[in-house]
């Protein structure tokens, strides 16, 4: 069975890619590597120990994507090709509704004209919004504070209005909260091209050297530490998600479900952890809360572990381990 994996070359996507070679699907990347890596994919494929074809593309071109589908005859896609920056989406919307809302529509449109009816998006925990309860069950209600959000939203709307329109998909939307850690061979991992947006990439280029010190977005919350606490869930559990979920996709269907760990850690929580990773210090300077900011948030992973038979299995020691051990093992990341 062969996979279209769009944007493959980025954090999730290539971890991704490296557990569905591991076993024994085919892949095809559909990537433009605006924020994903080349060397990624080859030292998926070292791990791996097998190759992968990877188209350079726009997933807003849909003769490019038409091609792709029909020369490697993919059967399923799994969409992560998608800006995610949330203060850039605030900033500068139109790249993100265009890239992730016309981009998704485009390749829609290329999945029917191919015959391909069998899709996983990622999405985002965004679409809940200020939780109105803890955990967040997949029933909780869907509202946005942001561009990005409203992106991701927007694109689970559409799969769900075409699949109410045509049964015969086969639709599984995932909703991560907070991916972190990295491979334990340390050879893949999270680069950002540009200032981190996420804590641990951020915490780790502060162990590292390349940052002064890591800024905390508030420390008087009602948490047992006063800083925000998040369900941080490990890359590679929410990769082999995709795998349980591509699974799950055998028949017309559509499910949303949460992949977290059920677990929420404060700020400080992963900054202890990974000073004990690195045995570093890691300076930092507390300002206030940022507007929109929740105190806590942690998914309900229980219909993940009903629907798909999978739960996360690595913890917060693990993923302060190999975020750091990826990080001092590639400073400047991909750039060698």
């Amino acid at each position: 069975m062969t996979i279209l994996v769009t944007g493959g070359a980025g954090y999730i996507g290539s971890h991704t890619c490296l557990e569905l070679l591991t076993a024994g699907y085919d892949v095809v990347v559909f990537d433009n590597f605006l924020n994903g890596h080349e060397e990624a994919l080859r030292r998926v494929e070292k791990i791996a120990g097998r190759s992968l074809r990877v188209v350079e593309g726009d997933i807003q071109d849909k003769v490019a994507l038409v091609h792709a589908l029909r020369t490697y005859q993919c059967t399923k896609v799994i969409h992560f090709a998608g800006l995610k920056a949330v203060g850039d989406s605030v900033s500068d919307p139109l790249p993100f509704y265009k890239n992730n809302v016309f981009g998704s529509i485009t390749l829609l449109d290329a999945m029917a004209e191919c015959g391909v009816k069998s899709i996983i998006f990622s999405s985002s925990a965004t679409v809940y919004g200020d939780p109105q309860w803890l955990p967040i069950t997949e029933d909780h209600p869907l509202t946005v504070k942001n561009p990005y959000g409203r992106t991701k939203l927007m694109v689970e709307n559409i799969l769900r209005d075409l699949f109410h329109a045509d049964p015969s998909w086969s639709i599984g939307i995932l909703r991560y909260f907070n991916p972190v850690g990295a491979h334990p061979s340390g050879l893949i991992g999270e680069d950002p091209r540009n200032e981190p947006t996420n804590l641990m990439p951020y915490i780790a280029q502060v162990a590292v050297g390349l940052r002064p010190y890591l800024r905390i977005w508030g420390d008087d919350y009602p948490t047992l530490d006063g800083t925000g606490e998040r369900d941080y869930i490990h890359v590679v559990d929410l990769a082999r998600g995709h795998l349980a979920a591509l699974a799950a996709l055998g028949a017309p269907t559509l499910f949303s479900v949460n992949l977290g760990t059920g677990e929420s850690h404060s700020v400080l929580e992963m900054v202890d952890g990974l000073k004990h990773a690195s045995g570093r210090e890691i300076p930092t300077e507390r300002h206030s809360r940022r507007e929109g900011d929740a105190a806590t948030c942690y998914a309900d992973p229980s219909f993940a572990k009903s629907l798909l038979n999978w739960e996360a299995s690595l913890g917060i020691q693990e993923m302060c381990r190999d975020q750091w051990n990826w990080r001092v093992n590639n400073p400047n990341g991909y750039d060698t």
